[in-house]
């Protein structure tokens, strides 16, 4: 963990939108050189925070900085790069005017030649962005938010659009950023994503921080496993084993999740079930996240 001051600090945020309470108390702290991936369903207020971060609105209460600064200063926002979930480009101009344009904002700006061929849009230079299918346009604009070298970098949904080669290129690029310095706090409905790109996961629901940890810190706090066998028992039979919380079959196989595996295969041994190549694991991100989150009722907008 880093010494020096955080390149983010969120301090008993707060954001409404009219009766909404998009964010209510939430804290957050990001040191220099990490990256963290937010992860919330729909309405559970990470657009609302990445926009506190970003400077682009303000919070109701709490504070917000970036570089030990008001994110709308300009000395801080030099420093900052940022890929909103939609990003406008002119159908006119072509892509290598496009990154031009936005490079003549910043004092050091990544050459273009690097920055195209970091996304792997070099032969596309001399095209104009009207042109380009909905996956070049999100890989130009995840590019541009390199463009001044930032220290910071906020995604958020990257990948939006992508098919998997393209998630992947974008992936590899994102990951050679980090590695040179920069610290990155990128969304992402994607959960494979996050676990490809995040040292640390944010769990946000509801408007409130669910859960702050490493990737495998967070999924161990689940006590979901899924326990998996072959059997010709029928369905009724394995859903009345004790401790289970949905049932999968295919074919002769079943697939259960459940809070009490132990409980659960004591269970399955004691009862005479007749069963063969048992098999128990911890959740996924996926199982993770969905035990988290499913307990709010009310997510933010």
């Amino acid at each position: 963990m880093s010494t020096s001051a955080p390149v983010v600090k969120v301090a008993h945020a707060r954001r409404t939108f009219g009766e909404v309470v998009a964010l209510d108390d939430v804290s957050l702290t990001v040191d220099a050189g990490e990256i963290v991936g937010l992860l919330g369903p729909n309405g559970a207020g990470k657009s609302t925070l990445l926009s506190l971060i970003n400077g682009q609105r303000r919070p109701d209460g709490g504070t917000i900085e970036i570089f030990g600064q008001d994110p709308r200063t300009p000395r801080a926002r030099i420093g900052l790069g940022v890929t909103p979930q939609e990003t406008g480009l002119p159908a006119s101009l072509k892509v290598g005017e496009v990154v031009d344009f936005v490079s003549g904002h910043y004092p050091d700006p990544m050459p273009r030649a690097e920055l195209l061929a970091r996304f792997e849009l070099t032969d596309l230079a001399h095209r104009q962005t009207g042109g380009l299918s909905g996956g070049q346009k999100r890989r130009l604009a995840v590019a541009l938010s390199l463009a001044g070298r930032p220290r910071l970098v906020l995604l958020d949904e990257p990948t939006t659009g992508l098919d998997v080669e393209g998630r992947r290129a974008l992936w590899t690029a994102l990951r050679d950023y980090h590695r040179e310095g920069a610290t990155v706090i990128v969304t992402s409905h994607y959960l494979e994503e996050i676990e490809a790109l995040a040292e640390r996961v944010v769990v946000i629901g509801g408007g409130h921080i669910l859960a702050d940890d490493t990737l495998g810190a967070v999924v161990a706090r689940v006590q979901t496993h899924r326990v998996t066998f072959r059997s010709d028992a029928a369905e009724r039979e394995v859903a009345a084993l004790p401790a289970v919380s949905a049932v999968e079959r295919d074919g002769g196989r079943y697939s259960l999740l459940t809070g009490d595996s132990d409980a659960l295969v004591r269970a399955l041994v004691t009862s005479g079930t007749p069963f063969s190549g048992l098999e128990v694991r911890g959740a996924s991100l996926e199982e993770a996240f969905l035990s988290l989150t499913d307990t709010d009722s009310e997510v933010a907008a």
